[in-house]
């Protein structure tokens, strides 16, 4: 048996110089920092106005949505605390013993001898639209929170990374013992 070595030596002059600059791969992204406050101030801006957290996440096409949404809510409020007034005046002018609100009256304004409605009607007429007038306010209420809901959670999903090397698969797969099927879901991560 037989043993070589073989010893080199460079020499300086031909040592390979390293590059000035680096050039970074096309691969890497450099995303902007994530704001942790941007959600609250969403929230905030939505609170103070409606649709202005909207604005601020630049989702302009919904300003129109929750405007509309919330001026549903206050019309029918003012409907039905108008209808709401309207009978319960006639009520109480009734109770006073009068006879000349408006269900006395047909419509070409000649007095009636019997009313239009009766006194246990105005009682459910009240009912009915201080009920409504509530389910209204209520309903509107919960409109304006769900518009700062929408401009918080939609300021976080816009800080949401969406990335190719991320992904959620759902999957089917046939077992091989027993011939059943298998469902599943699969989260890869690619580096």
């Amino acid at each position: 048996m037989s043993c070589f070595s073989l010893i080199a030596q460079e020499n300086d002059s031909k040592k390979k110089q390293l590059p000035e600059e680096v050039v970074v791969d096309s691969i890497i992204e450099i995303r902007e920092p994530i704001n942790p406050l941007t959600p609250a101030k969403a929230a905030f801006y939505s609170a103070i106005l409606p649709g202005l957290g909207q604005a601020y996440n630049k989702k302009y096409w919904k300003i129109p949505i929750v405007y509309g949404a919330i001026g549903t809510g206050v019309y029918f409020y003012i409907s039905n605390n108008k209808e709401y007034n309207r009978f319960r005046d006639a009520y109480k002018s009734r109770l006073a013993g009068f006879t000349n609100d408006e269900f006395y009256f047909d419509a070409e304004g000649n007095q009636l001898t019997n009313p239009r409605v009766t006194t246990e009607g105005l009682e459910r007429a009240q009912k009915f639209y201080r009920r409504n007038k509530e389910i209204s306010l209520l309903v509107t209420i919960g409109l304006y929170a769900l518009n700062i809901i929408d401009a918080n959670v939609d300021a976080h999903l816009l800080q949401y990374n969406v990335d190719e090397n991320l992904s959620l698969a759902p999957h089917y797969k046939i077992n091989e013992f027993d011939a059943s099927g298998n469902v599943g879901l699969t989260l890869n991560f690619k580096f």
